[in-house]
């Protein structure tokens, strides 16, 4: 006798963002899709038989995704996953390997589970191909925070005051708030947490949000902009997603102890 659940298959081009052992042999991997959005599934025997799914299960891997799924509501069943790109340039660079595990995390906790959003895929594959090519420069972890931001619907304000909407060119003082969701001039009483901008920083960043990936890394930041930016954006993530991120703390120790 059938349960009458009908069971649906279907393929899609995947990131993974992460993934864990769950049992004796299988592992849960949360896949982000061009098709589908976020999808999260369980790799059957996955630890027992590695050949099945060589290197395309381990995190921000690239790779064509076989699923199936009887609930909505349930884990996907991952049938095959064939690696696409296994960024082994990525892997090979700390630095860029935690970067990579940020920008993943980053998608993961600003996303729900099959919710589709195109531009979201196409921007975590551009970076990761970045990263990959390029050498590491954290001025791009800030641009791809500002288009992670926008594509789902949290872009902060940087062209203008957020209190009393005079624009960036008039301001004479800068202070990005969090808790507003932009930068402000001095138009009302300072709030505890804001940060100060300068123009030249926030000049970039805006100048980053629309730059064609390929030349982000032509995007110079001076270590002054550097720090105003990750002082800016980290409290206004961290405000979004009501904790800070475990990539992000790693990545900001080693680069601590690097310094």
């Amino acid at each position: 006798m059938t349960s009458g659940i009908k069971t649906s298959k279907y393929t899609a081009a995947a990131v993974v963002l992460r993934s864990l052992d769950y049992g004796d042999s299988d592992r849960i991997v949360t896949f982000y899709t061009e098709e589908f959005g976020k999808v999260k599934g369980i790799a059957k025997g996955a630890r027992r038989s590695r050949r099945r799914f060589v290197n395309a299960l381990e995190d921000f891997s690239l790779a064509s995704l076989v699923f199936s799924k009887k609930r909505p509501e349930g884990l996907a069943l991952i049938e095959a996953c064939d690696v696409q790109n296994h960024y082994p340039g990525i892997r090979a660079d700390l630095r860029k390997a935690l970067t990579a595990a940020y920008l993943a995390e980053l998608v993961d906790r600003f996303t729900i589970e099959e919710k589709k959003n195109d531009g979201l895929f196409l921007l975590l594959v551009e970076f990761f191909d970045l990263l990959e090519k390029e050498g590491f420069a954290e001025g791009v972890v800030r641009i791809f925070e500002l288009r992670l931001l926008k594509l789902s619907g949290y872009d902060p304000v940087l062209d203008r005051c957020v209190g009393c909407n005079i624009p960036l060119k008039d301001m004479s003082s800068i202070y990005f708030d969090p808790a507003a969701g932009g930068i402000r001039c001095g138009c009302a009483p300072r709030a505890v947490d804001v940060y100060p901008l300068t123009t030249g920083t926030v000049k970039l960043l805006l100048l980053g949000k629309t730059m064609d990936v390929g030349k982000l890394p032509r995007l110079l930041f001076s270590e002054r902009s550097l720090e105003e930016s990750r002082r800016a954006l980290a409290p206004f993530i961290q405000r979004l997603v009501g904790k800070e991120l475990k990539s992000l703390k790693v990545l900001n120790e080693v680069e601590r102890l690097a310094l």
